[in-house]
């Protein structure tokens, strides 16, 4: 059983190796996002040239530093790493993140220099994130060692671990500023040269604060132990993975990105399914999947009842539900269908897909979406509801606090909410809802999309 990797999200003391005083260089925006988040241990900076930088005293060599330190991240140059992490362990640090890039996904000599550093890991028994990688963050240690600038980075359900950088950096921005759910944890595991998405996995596993695990992935270390690993982590909390290097050009973009080699795309399907995990396709669905689990439990079935004011809606996401999505839209009840028409004008008759509009019309946006919501969330048939809202200044505006009661009160069901017309009480509509725990989604397929991914979900974690 390798070491546990905990310290990583619990360091008491950190060394910046590569510390600057100069803003936008990464060894200064990685002091700044540890002040930012509230970091309460020890901090301990190196550069050749000392001083302060942020208020904290800097070292002007490794030599200089106390022994023992948790945590070093170097941010130097790919060919000085070997040097550093040799005199870091001389002072009795035992885990590291590498973030430089240019090694074996470069060139030859990149090479040399990673196979340096695995005899070193060897040697010594480190743990190391990395190389090539943005770091990692720990929300409910205060504590990132991305070098990106992120600013504070809200604590959430969801962890994320990913064979890219890009997730630590302007992927997380974006769910910083945009959207209003947090994590748990980040790993970005670059290269792999020893922690990989199996340790990631049995660590996030134990870790209380996390609800659901999240990977992108463009090789596998280990196939054999992360199948093994997956089985079990999969029957305890979601996983959901997005693969990529399925086509030729793909593979060959992986090779480039972190020196990952090309499989047989067929067979990680496979061995995916027999193990529980729920794979995705879109990059976006990294962050919707995040945000849908941050907000809902996981649907028990993949039965959906939609709300829209167009039948045109109606008809293509009913099509969209059972031609394009594994997402049935089943027939409600004759006692729910009925209670639909006692709200509807007899002009319409009523079923799922639920044409909300003449009873919105008839009572107020507020109460006839409201009563045909508690309608179909009552239906033993439904498993989740999608509401279609339209948002035009000319037509009332309703107070979406109806919808947050309504998920309150049915906190089993999950409610994923989707609007259509003017963007700007959209905008409006999708702060207030995630701010009160209920996600929206800005495209009209986007929520059928993500009730398939949870479906599958709940499948992977009740099978046999």
């Amino acid at each position: 059983m390798l070491k546990d990797i905990g310290i990583f999200f619990k360091p008491k003391s950190i060394a910046i190796v590569g510390a600057s005083s100069r803003a936008g260089k990464p060894g200064y925006e990685v002091i700044n996002n540890i002040v930012a988040n509230g970091y309460e241990g020890e901090v301990f900076l190196v550069n050749p040239k000392g001083g302060e930088i942020l208020g904290y005293k800097v070292y002007r060599s490794i030599e200089n530093l106390p022994d023992g330190i948790d945590l070093a991240v170097i941010i130097l140059p790919a060919r000085d790493n070997p040097v550093a992490i040799r005199a870091c362990v001389r002072h009795g640090i035992k885990n590291f993140v590498l973030a430089a890039g240019g090694f074996k996904e470069v060139d030859e000599q990149g090479e040399a220099i990673q196979d340096e550093i695995v005899r070193i890991i060897e040697e010594s028994g480190i743990r190391v994130i990395g190389p090539n990688t943005s770091g990692h963050t720990s929300t409910s240690w205060k504590f990132t060692s991305s070098f990106f600038p992120l600013g504070k980075v809200p604590r959430g359900r969801v962890s994320y671990v990913a064979q890219t950088g890009n997730f630590s950096t302007h992927t997380m921005r974006h769910i910083i500023t945009h959207e209003h759910f947090g994590v748990a944890k980040v790993i970005g595991i670059g290269n792999k040269l020893d922690i990989d998405e199996s340790d990631a996995l049995e660590y996030l596993v134990e870790d209380d604060e996390t609800r659901a695990i999240i990977m992108y992935l463009e090789s596998i270390k280990n196939p054999k132990r992360f199948m093994e690993v997956a089985d079990r982590v999969t029957r305890v909390k979601p996983v959901i993975v997005l693969k990529s290097g399925r086509s030729e050009r793909g593979s060959k973009a992986a090779v480039a990105h972190t020196a990952a080699m090309a499989s047989n795309d067929k067979i990680i399907d496979g061995a995916f399914k027999q193990v529980g995990i729920t794979r995705i396709y879109k990059y976006s669905h990294l962050i919707y999947a995040g945000k849908a689990l941050s907000y809902m439990p996981l649907p028990n079935g993949n039965r959906v009842s939609l709300l829209a004011p167009s039948g045109a809606m109606l008809v293509s996401l009913a099509d969209f539900c059972q031609n394009d999505l594994s997402i049935e839209v089943p027939d409600l009840e004759e006692s729910s269908r009925q209670k639909l028409q006692d709200i509807s004008p007899d002009y319409i008759r009523m079923r799922n897909p639920v044409d909300i509009w003449p009873a919105a019309t008839t009572h107020g946006i507020e109460s006839g979406y409201g009563r045909a919501m508690e309608i179909v969330l009552d239906d033993p048939n439904i498993d989740a509801v999608v509401p279609v809202l339209m948002l035009v200044d000319r037509i009332q505006i309703p107070s979406m606090q109806f919808i947050v009661d309504i998920a309150h009160k049915y906190p089993e069901k999950p409610i994923y909410v989707t609007f259509s017309g003017d963007k700007k009480y959209e905008e409006e509509a999708k702060v207030f809802l995630e701010t009160h725990g209920v996600p929206t989604f800005p495209m009209i397929e986007e929520p059928f999309e993500v009730l398939e991914i949870m479906a599958r979900c709940r499948r992977a974690m009740e099978r046999g």
